[in-house]
């Protein structure tokens, strides 16, 4: 495609849908990282999954609010279910988030297998549908992770497993419907890995600028390219992710009593 051709009818909403996840993953993939549980993103979105699966296979609208309530009431058991696994077997507990998100995609995979558009279903479970947003869509989307950030940043017990699941569970519903499983991963992981050093608004912001850079990237080279934008952004996430943290190790080395960066 010729760059003069780009339609930002298109990447316009598709950009607004990243940064609307961004805004509440950014925060929340600080404290996944923070717990231990890295995987357990991947869990919550397949399992959320099988609740869309299941409201398909019923009949349901796929984007109607019955099909949205089956994916969050998976979503929030899946991540009750992962809260008892911290209490009883914290020391085994990422393996048994991994454990979950492989039985959930093999549900997943069963319940589609005699639909005739099973794979298409299952792609677009993973690598979503972010090009065919559209402002009103987001509307709702918007309003939903708009409370949850408020409930992040203004309850004093945010970090107690009672809060956090919970909204950790309607966050992985409604992204995991608007980006997919693989972007809801990258969205949480990558911005976070980058600002790990850093604390509070400095933390959150580095954050929020890598990955919109990275969905700004990927989503323009989707249209440039022609190729999947859900797979595009995750590695673009990973482009603008990588270059920051090999820069920012390399400077925290050259700073160090007795390197020779000090000395050049």
């Amino acid at each position: 495609m010729n760059p003069a051709d780009l339609d930002f009818s298109i990447i316009g909403p598709a950009f607004v849908a990243g940064l609307l996840v961004l805004s509440t993953h950014v925060p929340l993939g600080r404290q996944v990282l923070a717990r231990g549980i890295i995987f357990i993103d991947l869990a919550i979105a397949q399992v959320a999954g099988i609740g869309v699966i299941l409201a398909a296979n019923l009949g349901w609208d796929e984007h109607g609010m019955a099909a949205q309530l089956a994916a969050f009431l998976a979503a929030l058991c899946g991540a009750l279910l992962l809260w008892g696994v911290e209490k009883l077997w914290p020391d085994i507990q990422e393996a048994l988030i991994g454990v979950l998100f492989v039985v959930a995609a093999c549900l997943g995979i069963l319940l589609l297998a005699h639909n005739p558009e099973g794979g298409e279903h299952l792609r677009d479970l993973l690598v979503g549908q972010i090009l065919w947003a559209d402002y009103t869509a987001l509307l709702v989307p918007a309003l939903v992770y708009g409370a949850i950030l408020v409930a992040w940043f203004a309850l004093p017990m945010r970090n107690h497993p009672l809060v956090f699941y919970p909204l950790f569970a309607v966050t992985v519903t409604i992204s995991v419907q608007l980006v997919g499983v693989y972007l809801v991963f990258a969205s949480l992981i990558l911005p976070a890995i980058a600002a790990r050093r850093r604390g509070g608004h400095d933390g959150l912001w580095l954050g929020y600028l890598l990955g919109a850079a990275g969905y700004g990237l990927g989503l323009l080279l989707s249209l440039l390219l022609d190729l999947p934008a859900g797979a595009l952004i995750v590695c673009s996430l990973l482009v603008c992710v990588l270059p920051w943290m090999i820069v920012h190790r390399a400077s925290k080395s050259a700073g160090r009593p007795g390197c020779p960066g000090l000395h050049a």
